[in-house]
């Protein structure tokens, strides 16, 4: 993308990895390493596989090197030393003002199309998953919704009772300005007047 991105945060941990433990070989072009750390490092990750992928490369491994890996030395390392964990997970605590956040849910795909939209109040700092929640208690037959949980965190299957379907390849697909977001429902933190689109899609 230009702005060191490569995919979106989710890629990224597998991404650094095989480009790192490729350089020597990797012919088309020279990438900005530091470019793409410094995208990594400004992230707050918070989901578990996410970390899992990203760590290695911030400590300038990969997962090839587990097979040599010697824990010997890892004693060797010096307790002042940052931990590469610091660099991914945010600070939180401070009190939290009420931000207003505007979702809409659209449907032009399959059956009866619809769309609805609706502002809702939250703490700053909530999660879109927190923002759908509050929109399906004030208006339950419109916005409720249903999720699942997997590797990644929170996915959800069905909104206002339209599921996502593999068979079909549809999905709910979350966006921002018209821009698809790089987080998922649980971890993405809508700031204050922006507007959230659901829609309906396939690929």
């Amino acid at each position: 993308k230009g702005n060191g991105m490569i995919g979106n945060i989710y890629s990224m941990g597998l991404a650094l990895q095989a480009l790192e433990a490729t350089r020597k070989f990797y012919a088309p072009r020279k990438w900005d390493c530091a470019q793409a750390f410094s995208v990594v490092s400004a992230q707050d990750y918070q989901q578990p596989m996410a970390i899992a992928q990203v760590l290695p490369a911030l400590v300038g491994r990969s997962y090839l090197d587990v097979a040599g890996l010697d824990c010997a030395a890892t004693k060797e390392m010096s307790p002042n030393r940052q931990s590469p964990l610091s660099l991914l997970l945010g600070t939180h605590g401070a009190p939290r003002a009420p931000i207003q956040v505007h979702y809409s849910i659209t449907n032009t795909l399959q059956g009866k199309h619809f769309h609805y939209s609706i502002s809702v109040t939250v703490p700053s700092g909530s999660t879109l998953l927190q923002v759908m929640e509050v929109a399906a208690e004030e208006k339950p037959q419109t916005f409720s919704f249903q999720t699942e949980q997997t590797s990644w965190g929170t996915y959800v299957t069905s909104i206002h009772g339209l599921a996502a379907s593999t068979e079909d390849r549809t999905y709910w697909q979350f966006l921002s300005a018209g821009d698809a977001l790089e987080e998922g429902v649980g971890t993405y933190k809508p700031h204050a007047g922006e507007h959230i689109q659901a829609v309906f899609s396939t690929y």
